[in-house]
């Protein structure tokens, strides 16, 4: 680590990966997946300095299929889901029953320790092996207490959370999602908002950073809580999904829909472009057919206009400076009818010989900020108990499928014996 009078000169690295649902069906696909990533980003790794990967949004989303191999071969979420509940039943019915959560809550939370400890697991490995700040991406995950060598999920919430880990695998902080998209509100994977308040900036040698994940990027709250509290390095992992050349799906009533690339120049460009304070943006976007589910994205890596005076941009859109490194989308050239067609032809189930045919690849930039003034936070509840989890302190061993059912029958049977009781205080 730098002396705290020395600028801090690192090199931020974006990985663009693709998934599909086979890269979900067991634990060692998932590590394999996501150890491609860091081997794709390892030429690009500066030799002498401290190195920031960032991985992309809700990359640990897709463990809900592990081990439902009838459930991926359907190709369509809502069917997938209505499988892998039947297929995980005794342990989803009870959380069902007693947490009064949507099914598609239930199904995640059912097993949602295992893969909360094998996400972590496996982005520690990484981040040790690798020897980078890893920006994990982030994964659906609850907030968990410790009790003893025990963590337990403090209830049923279940956020869109990033973990951001030292090279030498520690945690330095997690960050939850505010603003939801439709996608994953109550209609879609249901998940919890994250709390304002509750953000937080991260000072290391590679930068003061702070995460807005995604749509949290666009919206004015965020990014001004940020500033605040000093963010110098704002991290955007990204999952969008829905065809990158389409017409923007979230826009103000009255408003006419833009073309989204021309939209996404409200997020990560904007912010640098205009802050005072946040100096660097680092936006990792996924790709891939996931089931019937489109994503695409083109990952960039923005700053100061004097640090990129080539100018370019997303597809659609006209060259600016501000763009430190950018991926190219799979066609750069057409008009805009041309380049929205070839969206269409890349998604699920659109038959073209290009389907999901998208560009993955790896950016990196390399930055320089003046050193911090900034002292860490103390650590909430939940990040002391994922600390001791990575660090061996405490485990995370689900109660059994006969304790599972125990509490339902239990609680059937104490709503049969309290009904009748109930009824003789009822007014007719």
């Amino acid at each position: 680590m730098p002396a705290p009078s020395e600028p801090r000169r690192f090199r931020a690295v974006a990985v663009q990966p693709q998934w599909g649902a086979s890269d979900f069906l067991t634990s060692a696909r998932f590590q394999r997946w996501m150890r491609a990533q860091l081997e794709a980003a390892r030429p690009h790794l500066h030799p002498q300095q401290p190195n920031l990967v960032v991985l992309t949004e809700l990359n640990g989303l897709p463990l809900v299929l592990r081990g439902g191999w009838l459930a991926a071969a359907t190709r369509r979420f809502e069917w997938a889901a209505g499988l892998l509940l039947l297929q995980h039943l005794p342990l989803a019915l009870p959380i069902l029953w007693w947490e009064r959560v949507s099914p598609v809550r239930a199904l995640q939370l059912a097993r949602i320790d295992e893969h909360t400890a094998l996400y972590l697991q496996t982005c520690r490995a990484l981040a040790r092996e690798y020897g980078v700040w890893l920006v994990c991406g982030s994964t659906p995950m609850p907030h968990y207490r410790r009790e003893g060598r025990r963590l337990r999920r403090e209830d049923a919430s279940l956020y869109n959370q990033t973990v951001i880990l030292a090279p030498d695998g520690t945690l330095v902080g997690c960050t939850d999602k505010v603003h939801l998209t439709p996608d994953e509100g109550p209609a879609g994977v249901d998940l919890t908002p994250g709390q304002l308040e509750w953000l937080r900036v991260f000072p290391t040698p590679v930068g003061d950073l702070g995460v807005a994940i995604s749509l949290d990027a666009f919206r004015p709250d965020v990014v001004t809580r940020l500033e605040q509290l000093g963010c110098t390095v704002l991290l955007q992992p990204d999952a969008n999904g829905s065809p990158w050349t389409a017409l923007e799906g979230l826009y103000p009533e009255g408003q006419t829909p833009r073309d989204q690339p021309l939209a996404w120049l409200e997020s990560s460009w904007q912010v640098t472009a205009h802050s005072s304070t946040i100096r660097y943006a680092i936006n990792p976007m996924v790709v891939g057919n996931l089931l019937d589910l489109s994503f695409d994205g083109q990952s960039a890596i923005t700053g100061p206009a004097a640090e990129a005076p080539h100018p370019r941009s997303y597809v659609m859109t006209s060259p600016r400076p501000g763009f430190l490194a950018l991926l190219p989308w799979v066609q750069e050239r057409g008009t805009p009818e041309q380049l929205r067609a070839v969206g269409q032809q890349l998604a699920a189930h659109s038959g073209h010989p290009r389907e999901n045919r998208y560009r993955s690849g790896v950016l990196h930039a390399d930055l320089s900020l003046p050193p911090s003034t900034r002292h860490p936070t103390p650590a909430g509840a939940h990040e002391q108990a994922i600390s001791a989890l990575l660090n061996g302190e405490a485990d995370m061993a689900p109660p059994s499928v006969l304790q599972h059912w125990l509490w339902l029958v239990a609680g059937l049977l104490l709503g049969l014996v309290l009904s009748p009781r109930a009824g003789h205080g009822q007014r007719r």
